[in-house]
């Protein structure tokens, strides 16, 4: 891979992938540090990523490097973690992507991931595999789960209306 292609790799691929990342941990600012480090990764190796390949290159290394991110901050505790916010809100929703999105929040890491690769950004089985180091059997699995949670917890007509 050269600068050019580096580049145009840089204009194709970084907003989906902040899109993705931020979907999964819903913090702008650690999105934005995952995408760099990803393109950074990409660039110290681009001699050795073939530009046809360098978008499932950019989704598995941020990917990667969100799990880190995940498994660093578990590690962490924080006293603000421990006080209740005191947010308020009505129990009334009349916005589907909102409750959709609740929704997508609630389910486990795995399968979150899983969904948003395969519905927002349209990967197939395969990639989604290739991506998360799952077989492609497991990737149907988690899908399948996924979308049964969300088909039950949208179809409570009391969340809808």
């Amino acid at each position: 891979m050269n600068v050019r292609e580096y580049n145009q790799s840089v204009d194709l691929y970084s907003d989906n992938v902040f899109r993705f990342i931020l979907k999964n941990i819903r913090d702008e600012e650690r999105a934005r540090d995952i995408v760099q480090d990803s393109f950074e990764k990409l660039w110290r190796n681009a001699e050795n990523v073939n530009f046809e390949k360098v978008k499932s290159y950019l989704f598995t290394t941020a990917y990667h490097t969100m799990i880190d991110v995940l498994r660093k901050d578990k590690r962490q505790t924080y006293l603000e973690d421990y006080q209740i916010p005191e947010d308020t809100h009505n129990d009334q929703y009349t916005d589907l992507a909102e409750i959709l999105k609740t929704a997508v929040n609630q389910l486990p890491e795995i399968q979150r991931t899983v969904i948003l690769l395969r519905d927002y950004e349209g990967y197939s089985y395969r990639e989604i595999g290739d991506i998360t180091t799952l077989s492609e059997a497991q990737v149907k699995v988690y899908i399948y789960r996924a979308r049964v949670f969300l088909k039950s917890y949208i179809g409570k007509m009391d969340m809808v209306v």
